[in-house]
Protein backbone atom coordinates (compact mmCIF):
# COMPACT_ATOMS: atom_id res chain seq x y z
CA UNK A 1 0.00 0.00 0.00
CA UNK A 2 1.40 3.29 -0.88
CA UNK A 3 0.30 6.73 1.08
CA UNK A 4 0.11 9.44 2.28
CA UNK A 5 0.91 10.68 -1.58
CA UNK A 6 0.69 13.96 -1.60
CA UNK A 7 -0.31 15.78 -4.99
CA UNK A 8 0.33 19.27 -5.92
CA UNK A 9 -1.54 21.01 -9.06
CA UNK A 10 -4.11 18.40 -8.45
CA UNK A 11 -6.46 20.25 -10.23
CA UNK A 12 -4.92 20.37 -13.58
CA UNK A 13 -4.13 18.01 -16.69
CA UNK A 14 -1.40 16.21 -14.97
CA UNK A 15 -3.02 15.99 -11.26
CA UNK A 16 -6.22 14.82 -12.07
CA UNK A 17 -3.95 12.04 -14.31
CA UNK A 18 -1.97 10.82 -11.54
CA UNK A 19 -4.95 10.37 -8.73
CA UNK A 20 -6.67 8.37 -12.10
CA UNK A 21 -4.00 5.86 -12.41
CA UNK A 22 -2.58 6.02 -8.82
CA UNK A 23 -1.68 2.58 -7.49
CA UNK A 24 -4.48 0.25 -6.07
CA UNK A 25 -4.69 1.19 -1.90
CA UNK A 26 -3.05 4.43 -2.65
CA UNK A 27 -3.90 7.00 -0.08
CA UNK A 28 -3.88 10.49 -2.03
CA UNK A 29 -3.90 13.75 -0.48
CA UNK A 30 -4.41 15.87 -4.45
CA UNK A 31 -3.79 19.70 -3.40
CA UNK A 32 -5.01 22.23 -5.97
CA UNK A 33 -4.12 25.95 -6.23
CA UNK A 34 -6.83 27.25 -3.85
CA UNK A 35 -5.35 24.39 -1.08
CA UNK A 36 -1.68 25.04 -1.38
CA UNK A 37 0.69 27.79 -2.61
CA UNK A 38 3.54 26.30 -3.17
CA UNK A 39 5.47 29.09 -3.52
CA UNK A 40 4.68 29.93 0.72
CA UNK A 41 7.24 28.11 2.09
CA UNK A 42 5.10 28.39 5.72
CA UNK A 43 2.13 27.23 3.86
CA UNK A 44 4.16 24.04 2.47
CA UNK A 45 5.70 23.21 6.08
CA UNK A 46 2.68 23.16 7.68
CA UNK A 47 0.54 20.96 5.24
CA UNK A 48 3.35 18.57 4.77
CA UNK A 49 4.16 18.44 8.54
CA UNK A 50 -0.13 17.93 9.20
CA UNK A 51 -0.38 15.06 6.28
CA UNK A 52 2.71 13.29 6.68
CA UNK A 53 3.38 11.88 3.18
CA UNK A 54 5.65 9.36 2.21
CA UNK A 55 5.96 10.38 -1.37
CA UNK A 56 5.11 13.97 -2.84
CA UNK A 57 4.51 14.42 -6.54
CA UNK A 58 4.91 18.46 -7.59
CA UNK A 59 2.31 18.83 -10.58
CA UNK A 60 2.25 22.45 -10.26
CA UNK A 61 3.47 25.14 -12.10
CA UNK A 62 3.45 28.68 -13.81
CA UNK A 63 3.09 27.44 -17.33
CA UNK A 64 2.03 30.24 -19.14
CA UNK A 65 5.08 31.12 -21.24
CA UNK A 66 4.83 34.06 -22.85
CA UNK A 67 3.21 35.79 -19.40
CA UNK A 68 6.14 34.82 -17.70
CA UNK A 69 8.50 37.08 -19.80
CA UNK A 70 6.19 40.01 -18.03
CA UNK A 71 5.81 38.17 -14.71
CA UNK A 72 9.04 36.99 -13.70
CA UNK A 73 8.89 37.11 -10.56
CA UNK A 74 5.97 35.26 -10.02
CA UNK A 75 7.20 32.81 -12.83
CA UNK A 76 10.39 32.04 -10.07
CA UNK A 77 8.00 32.15 -6.97
CA UNK A 78 6.68 28.91 -8.77
CA UNK A 79 8.87 27.14 -10.83
CA UNK A 80 11.72 27.82 -9.03
CA UNK A 81 10.79 28.72 -5.08
CA UNK A 82 7.93 26.38 -4.81
CA UNK A 83 10.22 22.92 -5.83
CA UNK A 84 12.41 24.00 -3.59
CA UNK A 85 10.15 24.34 -0.43
CA UNK A 86 8.45 20.71 -1.12
CA UNK A 87 11.80 19.57 -1.81
CA UNK A 88 12.84 20.84 1.68
CA UNK A 89 9.66 19.52 3.55
CA UNK A 90 10.02 15.96 1.84
CA UNK A 91 13.46 15.56 3.07
CA UNK A 92 12.58 17.23 6.45
CA UNK A 93 10.09 13.95 7.23
CA UNK A 94 11.96 11.65 4.85
CA UNK A 95 9.50 11.58 2.51
CA UNK A 96 10.29 11.08 -1.83
CA UNK A 97 10.13 13.56 -3.69
CA UNK A 98 8.98 13.84 -7.63
CA UNK A 99 9.14 17.39 -9.42
CA UNK A 100 8.40 17.47 -12.95
CA UNK A 101 9.93 19.80 -15.48
CA UNK A 102 10.25 20.96 -19.03
CA UNK A 103 11.36 20.47 -22.31
CA UNK A 104 11.96 24.51 -22.24
CA UNK A 105 15.40 24.06 -19.91
CA UNK A 106 17.15 23.71 -23.75
CA UNK A 107 17.93 25.78 -26.49
CA UNK A 108 16.41 23.96 -29.27
CA UNK A 109 19.62 23.40 -30.98
CA UNK A 110 20.16 19.89 -30.75
CA UNK A 111 19.67 17.69 -33.70
CA UNK A 112 18.94 14.45 -32.11
CA UNK A 113 17.24 13.84 -28.95
CA UNK A 114 18.03 15.56 -25.70
CA UNK A 115 19.86 13.41 -22.89
CA UNK A 116 19.30 14.18 -19.26
CA UNK A 117 22.77 14.70 -18.96
CA UNK A 118 22.86 17.99 -21.68
CA UNK A 119 23.65 20.88 -20.45
CA UNK A 120 20.70 23.31 -20.33
CA UNK A 121 20.33 26.56 -21.47
CA UNK A 122 16.73 27.82 -21.59
CA UNK A 123 15.59 30.44 -24.03
CA UNK A 124 12.90 32.69 -22.08
CA UNK A 125 11.84 33.33 -18.14
CA UNK A 126 9.38 30.10 -18.30
CA UNK A 127 12.18 27.64 -19.32
CA UNK A 128 15.12 29.30 -16.90
CA UNK A 129 12.48 29.27 -14.12
CA UNK A 130 11.96 25.70 -14.82
CA UNK A 131 15.45 24.84 -14.40
CA UNK A 132 16.25 26.81 -11.34
CA UNK A 133 13.74 24.74 -9.91
CA UNK A 134 15.68 21.84 -10.91
CA UNK A 135 18.21 23.18 -9.29
CA UNK A 136 16.90 23.73 -6.33
CA UNK A 137 15.20 20.42 -5.87
CA UNK A 138 18.52 18.79 -5.92
CA UNK A 139 19.94 21.40 -3.71
CA UNK A 140 17.54 20.50 -0.89
CA UNK A 141 17.14 16.86 -1.37
CA UNK A 142 20.00 14.78 -3.58
CA UNK A 143 17.80 11.43 -3.64
CA UNK A 144 14.99 13.73 -5.26
CA UNK A 145 13.01 12.80 -8.72
CA UNK A 146 12.95 15.00 -11.42
CA UNK A 147 10.92 14.13 -14.82
CA UNK A 148 11.43 16.36 -17.86
CA UNK A 149 8.31 16.17 -20.59
CA UNK A 150 7.21 18.08 -23.29
CA UNK A 151 3.80 19.11 -24.55
CA UNK A 152 1.36 17.66 -22.43
CA UNK A 153 -2.35 17.08 -23.13
CA UNK A 154 -4.86 15.54 -21.46
CA UNK A 155 -8.71 14.89 -21.63
CA UNK A 156 -9.80 18.02 -19.32
CA UNK A 157 -8.23 21.86 -19.17
CA UNK A 158 -7.06 24.17 -21.49
CA UNK A 159 -4.54 22.63 -23.98
CA UNK A 160 -3.51 21.93 -27.92
CA UNK A 161 -6.14 19.11 -29.01
CA UNK A 162 -8.87 20.90 -27.11
CA UNK A 163 -7.80 24.28 -29.04
CA UNK A 164 -7.58 22.89 -32.46
CA UNK A 165 -10.63 20.90 -32.10
CA UNK A 166 -12.77 24.07 -31.63
CA UNK A 167 -10.92 26.09 -34.15
CA UNK A 168 -11.14 23.19 -36.60
CA UNK A 169 -15.40 23.24 -35.64
CA UNK A 170 -15.52 27.15 -36.04
CA UNK A 171 -13.10 28.15 -38.63
CA UNK A 172 -12.98 27.84 -42.31
CA UNK A 173 -8.98 27.08 -41.93
CA UNK A 174 -6.14 26.42 -39.37
CA UNK A 175 -2.67 28.09 -39.65
CA UNK A 176 -0.16 26.39 -37.58
CA UNK A 177 3.46 26.27 -36.41
CA UNK A 178 5.40 23.65 -38.26
CA UNK A 179 9.12 24.52 -37.27
CA UNK A 180 9.19 23.66 -34.10
CA UNK A 181 9.44 19.51 -33.40
CA UNK A 182 9.05 17.95 -30.44
CA UNK A 183 6.74 14.88 -28.72
CA UNK A 184 2.73 15.10 -28.20
CA UNK A 185 2.51 13.75 -24.42
CA UNK A 186 -0.52 12.15 -23.04
CA UNK A 187 -1.29 13.39 -19.44
CA UNK A 188 -2.57 9.67 -18.55
CA UNK A 189 1.00 8.17 -19.90
CA UNK A 190 2.91 10.57 -18.07
CA UNK A 191 1.24 10.16 -14.44
CA UNK A 192 1.40 6.20 -15.63
CA UNK A 193 5.38 6.38 -15.72
CA UNK A 194 5.59 8.69 -12.61
CA UNK A 195 3.79 5.83 -10.78
CA UNK A 196 6.15 3.26 -12.37
CA UNK A 197 9.56 5.77 -12.00
CA UNK A 198 8.69 5.92 -8.34
CA UNK A 199 7.89 2.06 -7.66
CA UNK A 200 11.64 1.18 -9.75
CA UNK A 201 13.30 3.59 -6.77
CA UNK A 202 14.78 6.16 -9.66
CA UNK A 203 16.32 9.20 -8.62
CA UNK A 204 18.45 12.19 -10.71
CA UNK A 205 17.06 13.45 -13.72
CA UNK A 206 15.36 11.31 -16.39
CA UNK A 207 13.07 12.24 -19.66
CA UNK A 208 9.70 10.71 -20.42
CA UNK A 209 7.59 11.25 -22.85
CA UNK A 210 5.13 9.58 -25.85
CA UNK A 211 7.04 8.10 -28.61
CA UNK A 212 8.17 9.59 -31.66
CA UNK A 213 8.56 12.98 -32.71
CA UNK A 214 5.86 16.01 -34.76
CA UNK A 215 5.83 19.26 -35.26
CA UNK A 216 2.48 21.27 -34.06
CA UNK A 217 1.61 20.93 -37.48
CA UNK A 218 2.08 17.63 -37.80
CA UNK A 219 0.08 17.27 -34.16
CA UNK A 220 -2.51 19.04 -35.60
CA UNK A 221 -3.11 17.30 -38.92
CA UNK A 222 -3.50 14.15 -36.96
CA UNK A 223 -6.04 15.85 -34.46
CA UNK A 224 -8.40 16.81 -37.33
CA UNK A 225 -7.75 13.38 -39.23
CA UNK A 226 -8.52 11.40 -36.16
CA UNK A 227 -11.46 13.47 -35.06
CA UNK A 228 -12.91 13.20 -38.31
CA UNK A 229 -12.63 9.00 -38.06
CA UNK A 230 -14.82 8.69 -35.19
CA UNK A 231 -16.79 11.52 -36.04
CA UNK A 232 -15.65 14.25 -33.40
CA UNK A 233 -15.20 16.73 -36.27
CA UNK A 234 -17.57 16.76 -39.33
CA UNK A 235 -16.07 18.64 -41.72
CA UNK A 236 -12.45 18.80 -42.77
CA UNK A 237 -10.55 22.66 -42.99
CA UNK A 238 -7.21 23.07 -44.49
CA UNK A 239 -4.34 22.80 -41.91
CA UNK A 240 -2.10 26.01 -43.49
CA UNK A 241 1.79 25.06 -42.32
CA UNK A 242 3.25 28.61 -41.01
CA UNK A 243 6.59 29.56 -39.88
CA UNK A 244 7.55 30.38 -35.84
CA UNK A 245 8.23 33.99 -37.62
CA UNK A 246 4.64 34.21 -38.80
CA UNK A 247 3.29 33.93 -35.41
CA UNK A 248 5.95 35.87 -33.44
CA UNK A 249 4.99 35.53 -29.48
CA UNK A 250 6.90 37.65 -26.59
CA UNK A 251 8.93 34.49 -25.63
CA UNK A 252 11.35 32.16 -27.63
CA UNK A 253 10.56 28.48 -27.64
CA UNK A 254 12.80 25.63 -28.87
CA UNK A 255 12.86 25.14 -32.19
CA UNK A 256 13.60 21.34 -31.40
CA UNK A 257 13.22 19.75 -28.05
CA UNK A 258 12.76 15.85 -28.43
CA UNK A 259 13.59 14.00 -25.37
CA UNK A 260 15.84 11.37 -24.90
CA UNK A 261 13.89 8.69 -22.80
CA UNK A 262 16.41 5.70 -22.94
CA UNK A 263 17.39 5.91 -18.95
CA UNK A 264 13.65 6.09 -17.84
CA UNK A 265 12.65 3.33 -20.32
CA UNK A 266 15.42 0.92 -18.94
CA UNK A 267 14.01 1.53 -15.40
CA UNK A 268 10.30 1.32 -16.07
CA UNK A 269 11.36 -2.17 -18.54
CA UNK A 270 8.80 -0.82 -21.08
CA UNK A 271 8.81 2.10 -23.94
CA UNK A 272 6.31 4.93 -24.08
CA UNK A 273 3.27 4.33 -26.87
CA UNK A 274 3.52 6.25 -30.06
CA UNK A 275 1.82 9.77 -29.19
CA UNK A 276 -0.53 8.99 -32.25
CA UNK A 277 -1.86 5.76 -30.18
CA UNK A 278 -2.34 8.08 -27.18
CA UNK A 279 -4.17 10.83 -29.17
CA UNK A 280 -6.57 8.09 -30.42
CA UNK A 281 -7.25 6.90 -27.34
CA UNK A 282 -7.87 10.73 -26.16
CA UNK A 283 -10.33 11.52 -28.52
CA UNK A 284 -11.68 8.33 -27.95
CA UNK A 285 -12.67 9.60 -24.57
CA UNK A 286 -14.24 12.70 -25.50
CA UNK A 287 -16.74 11.12 -27.60
CA UNK A 288 -17.63 9.06 -25.61
CA UNK A 289 -17.82 11.44 -22.80
CA UNK A 290 -20.42 13.83 -25.06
Amino acid sequence: MIGPVLITGAGGQLGRALQASAPPGATLVPLGHGDLDIGDAAAVRTLVAVHKPTLIINAAAYTAVDKAESETAEAYRINAEGPGHLAAAARAIEARFIHVSTDFVFNGASGVPYLPVQPTEPLGVYGASKRAGEEAVLAEDPDALIVRTAWVYGVTGHNFVRTMLRLMAERDEVRVVADQIGTPTFAGGLAGALWALDAAGARGVHHWTDSGAASWYDFAVAIQEDALAIGLLTRAVPVIPIATSDYPTPACRPSYSVLDKRSAIALIGAPAPHWRVHLRDMLGVIKANG
